[in-house]
């Protein structure tokens, strides 16, 4: 079904839902952001390929800030980069800066991409890589039954979460020492909360 503009899921909010609930509730809904050393180094990584145009090497075509969209699923966004493989078959490549991310986040984006791009172009999208700045090397995704059902489940959590427009609570955990809204989000001291009132009162 063709979805409303304002149903749209951007496809970044995936890879911070499946990351975090909460830091994608920031981001998405209370439009909070933050810089830390690894949004920074993502910032850079991606100022080559965040500027449109396209380009042939060792005849591959590579097209870089692709926009995205499926209407089916109702998911807007862009690719780093697209690469066409020689008999046309799309790749898509996404870049990162930091390390590989916990609960297959990173897959889960690149994932929504690849369908995308099957619905846009009607033809099957079966791999794609990320490319990790740090070790310079791509990391083959394959987009497994598997993937694509979980990729589908984000879909619908995040747009549940941005209609009811409700704060998930904190996790609270190894999450955290890595996200750039640390303190906006103020995990620990929300957990210490309860204890914290409790010698209070007493």
């Amino acid at each position: 079904m063709p979805w409303d503009a304002s149903d749209s899921v951007p496809i970044s909010a995936l890879q911070h839902y499946v990351y975090c609930p909460r830091q994608c509730a920031l981001i998405h809904l209370e439009q909070v952001w933050d810089e830390n050393l690894f949004t920074l180094r993502g910032r850079r990584v991606h100022e080559n390929v965040d500027l449109p145009h396209d380009y042939n090497a060792e005849g591959v075509r590579v097209e870089l800030a692709v926009p995205l969209w499926s209407e089916r699923l109702g998911l807007i966004g862009r690719a780093d980069v697209i690469e066409f493989l020689p008999d046309g078959t799309p790749y898509p490549v996404e870049y990162k800066a930091g390390p590989r991310r916990a609960r297959r986040a990173d897959e889960v984006q690149l994932c929504a991409q690849a369908l995308c791009l099957e619905e846009m172009l009607g033809r099957p999208v079966l791999r794609g890589a990320l490319y990790h700045h740090g070790s310079r090397r791509r990391r083959e995704i394959r987009f497994t039954t598997q993937l694509r059902s979980q990729v589908e489940r984000v879909i619908q959590d995040v747009r549940q979460l941005l209609q009811d427009g409700l704060m998930p609570p904190p996790t609270a955990d190894e999450r955290c020492r890595d996200c750039s809204l640390v303190d906006a989000c103020m995990p620990f001291a929300l957990r210490d909360l309860p204890a914290w009132l409790e010698r209070e009162w007493k």
